[in-house]
């Protein structure tokens, strides 16, 4: 039985492409760097704000990395809210069981909590913790911190993500895997989870049986 679920955010209950490629296009054209394509950059989304800043500035100016993060996070907190939605049925879900809900994301915590209120969520989850307030995903510290905000044993929580960061946090915290194939995930990655959902009515199917 699933009494408390943790979310991953991007990819997962939110579509944040457009807003995370734009601030990086904005924060380069500050730095005088050329823009990228916005689908290279969405290739970089999942792994934290360091990874993504690091990976959009290259190889050739990752040295400016300390003078990067902060005209990102100034660019990414004028335009986070602008384009990022919930995936369709995503709002449906979580009025779903189980009500102990909560959000584990490498995005920092300031920015996940303030996109949660601002789409009108927030109050759906009991916990949100974010990629700068403990180790990131891989590592299992988030799930296992999260479920003892949310009251739970690990073999009674599960995780839900679209990547194969998540499907890798996940078994380093011995938990259950759903995985979600309308995110940013490829499929491959993602075939040895424990179950394997196309819509988030799918993902309230399985929390409610498994």
């Amino acid at each position: 039985m699933v009494r408390g679920v943790i979310y991953d955010l991007d990819g997962t209950l939110i579509d944040s492409r457009d807003d995370l490629a734009d601030s990086v296009n904005a924060m380069l054209a500050r730095l005088g760097l050329p823009e990228r394509e916005p689908r290279v950059i969405q290739g970089f989304i999942g792994e934290g704000a360091e990874r993504l800043i690091r990976r959009s500035l290259g190889p050739q100016h990752e040295q400016r990395y300390a003078q990067a993060a902060p005209i990102w996070r100034e660019e990414y907190a004028k335009r986070m809210l602008a384009k990022t939605r919930l995936y369709d049925g995503v709002d449906a879900l979580l009025r779903a069981p189980p009500d102990l809900r909560a959000v584990l994301t490498n995005k920092p915590g300031g920015f996940a909590r303030e996109i949660l209120r601002g789409l009108g969520v927030e109050r759906a989850f009991r916990a949100v913790l974010g990629g700068d307030e403990g180790p990131r995903k891989p590592a299992p510290d988030g799930v296992l911190r999260l479920c003892g905000e949310l009251g739970v044993d690990p073999h009674e929580a599960m995780l839900v993500g679209d990547s194969a960061v998540d499907l890798a946090t996940a078994r380093a915290a011995r938990i259950r895997f759903c995985a979600v194939r309308w995110g940013l995930g490829e499929a491959a990655a993602l075939a040895s989870a424990d179950y394997i959902c196309d819509s988030p009515g799918e993902v309230a199917g399985v929390l409610s049986s498994a």
